[in-house]
């Protein structure tokens, strides 16, 4: 897999576990991730390539301008996972219903 400045990675390990980051560059084998609100792109976070799960998704070089710009490109990410959870959580209280 190559990493790419811009593409969406899912943290799997540390306090932002599971939170959608932006990479703004990449130095194996680490790579520097934003979010745009705990971790600005004044002050990225350094990170291990083995801790991020990569996503398909690459924002373009317009939306790493300014935080606000990428908390509304990755916000899009946690809506996508916030309403996933709760369908999965929908479909398991049915399963236990029809037991």
């Amino acid at each position: 897999m190559e990493w790419k400045r811009g593409q969406v990675v899912r943290s799997k390990a540390g306090r932002d576990k599971d939170s959608f980051l932006a990479i703004v560059a990449v130095e194996p084998p680490c790579a520097l991730v934003c979010d745009g609100k705990h971790r600005p792109l004044e002050r990225p976070k350094r990170k291990k390539l083995l801790h991020l799960a990569p996503t398909a998704a690459i924002l373009p070089e317009e939306c790493l301008a300014t935080n606000r710009k990428l908390r509304a490109a990755l916000g899009e990410f946690r809506a996508t996972r916030i309403s996933g959870a709760a369908q999965g959580l929908r479909d398991v209280s049915q399963d236990a219903a029809a037991v």
